[in-house]
């Protein structure tokens, strides 16, 4: 597909950056049905192919890996040629990843699962700038309803997703979720033709993607230190809560049904909150929400620790979500006070290659947990690394105080 980069022109136009967050809504509803498949069904398919329990979660894992991975191409990419560009090549990758799954499961091999799962990954990278397209336009009032807006394309990525698995996970009655993954690449295929219709200008300074400040005194405020270790905390804790949660589900006798509506339940949490989440951020203050959303992840994990019953799962995944939306959109309206225009594209890759290196971290040690220690110690490493997350933004809010005089 021939994309032609958008013409390098600074503007701040909040009716084009409404426009933008409605089409990017629409993609992400299509695109973030990649991360519900792949979390939904792919910690089951590790636990037939998989050499060794430990490794079951290993497919997730890898699709933070390559999330990670992604982060800075996908910013070079959109420093280049411009957002569109960047996005639909995320989408190729999105195609392609549905496809490998597909093979992998008809050769039943571990192996090309895992590559499948990169491929995903690397889709994820580009999905999850979404967000930040939205706010490239907008301006500082509008930026956490931009923000906002495309998140709340997320409900109908649960509901894809989720849907996806359930009528499409025994197409092929002999190869368990291969129908699945075939659904998967055509929804990545209408997310690249969704996003023919974003125009985001490029701020006119030179291709480099070292302009401006260099990155080092950047990252050294200390809102982008909160913004930052929050996006970590928040994100990292409920990936790695999500991605064990299927699995810990189906041990726990409940059906492969009943762990793909947790996950539908998890993702419509992640983003039906959008529809008001920016409005909440201007109303109260983004470290208000920062500090509820952190609340409410620490508030799912002491659900799961109460018990098994279904209740535990679905209402704890749920509140996971909706405490991920608050802090992570937070976070996110946090990193954009933090640059300049010609300075988004560096700033906004390193904030996601540190969000989503920590997210590989979490994604890689929950397998091990979830096998060795079981579901509550899961949920009990929560509490330490929210704590942290909070105890900084604390800090933070202390350093904001005026001096008494």
């Amino acid at each position: 597909m021939a994309v032609l980069a958008e013409p390098a022109i600074d503007v701040t136009d909040d009716r084009l950056a409404a426009r933008n967050a409605l089409v990017l809504a629409v993609a992400q509803a299509l695109a973030g049905g990649n991360n519900t498949v792949i979390t939904a069904t792919t910690g089951i398919i590790g636990s037939m192919l998989a050499p060794d329990p430990a490794l079951v979660t290993l497919p997730i894992s890898t699709m933070v890996l390559g999330m990670w991975i992604g982060t800075l191409p996908v910013g070079m990419l959109a420093k280049a040629f411009g957002r569109r560009f960047a996005l639909q090549t995320g989408s190729a990758f999105g195609m392609l990843s549905g496809l490998v799954s597909y093979m992998a499961v008809l050769h039943g091999s571990f192996a090309i699962l895992l590559g499948g799962t990169f491929c995903g990954g690397l889709y994820a990278a580009a999905h999850q700038s979404y967000r930040f397209a939205a706010a490239d336009t907008a301006s500082p009032a509008f930026r956490p309803k931009a923000v906002s807006w495309v998140f709340a394309g997320g409900v109908f990525a649960a509901i894809i997703g989720s849907q996806l698995v359930i009528f499409t996970k025994d197409l092929l009655p002999t190869y368990l979720f291969a129908g699945t993954f075939l659904a998967q690449s055509a929804c990545a295929a209408l997310a690249a033709c969704v996003l023919m219709f974003v125009r985001i200008p490029r701020p006119p300074v030179s291709q480099s993607f070292a302009d401006g400040r260099p990155l080092s005194v950047i990252i050294r405020q200390p809102r982008f230190i909160i913004a930052v270790v929050c996006g970590v905390a928040s994100y990292a804790m409920m990936n790695m809560v999500m991605t064990s949660a299927p699995l810990a589900m189906v041990l726990c006798n409940h059906s492969v049904n009943e762990a793909a509506l947790g996950i539908q339940w998890h993702v419509l949490g992640m983003y039906a909150p959008s529809f008001v989440t920016g409005s909440l951020i201007l109303r109260f203050g983004v470290r208000q929400m920062m500090a509820l959303g952190l609340s409410m992840i620490v508030g799912a994990a002491a659900i799961g620790l109460l018990g098994i019953a279904l209740w535990n799962f679905w209402i704890g995944l749920a509140v996971l979500g909706v405490g991920w939306n608050f802090a992570f959109i937070s976070a996110t309206t946090l990193v954009t006070e933090c640059h300049d225009p010609h300075e988004r594209n560096k700033v906004q890759a390193f904030n996601d290659f540190l969000v989503f290196g920590a997210m590989a971290i979490g994604s890689f040690s929950s397998g091990a947990l979830l096998s060795h220690y079981g579901w509550n110690a899961v949920n009990g490493m929560v509490f330490p690394v929210i704590l942290t997350a909070a105890l900084l933004l604390a800090w933070g809010s202390l350093l904001r105080r005026p001096n008494p005089v």
